[in-house]
């Protein structure tokens, strides 16, 4: 007996190629789409530099509060508004020689 080989219709070859070309779309929308794992990476990078933004900003504002307090009427230091009056306002005291 002779064994006869057929072959695929035309309807299983067009059906595996929408499967691969699917398959193909949808690896391809995963990988570099809106959504994919491209985009995802530079969202965390993004949000490792805005985080560290944030850390400075807060150290910032720390530090701008703590100067506030320490000038406030409450609780006032004699240091740090003199230090203040220097730089902002240029002034000196009389006791002091101005080399330029």
């Amino acid at each position: 007996m002779t064994a006869v080989l057929k072959r695929p219709t035309l309807g299983a070859i067009a059906y595996f190629a929408v499967c691969f070309l699917l398959g193909a779309y949808f690896t391809f929308a995963a990988v570099q789409g809106d959504y994919g794992l491209f985009q995802r990476v530079r969202i965390e990078a993004e949000t490792k530099v805005l985080r560290q933004e944030l850390a400075a900003y807060t150290d910032s504002v720390t530090r701008m509060e703590n100067k506030t307090r320490r000038l406030s009427d409450s609780y006032l230091d004699l240091d740090l508004l003199d230090q203040q009056v220097r730089e902002v306002l240029g002034m000196v005291r009389t006791d002091e020689i101005v080399i330029q």
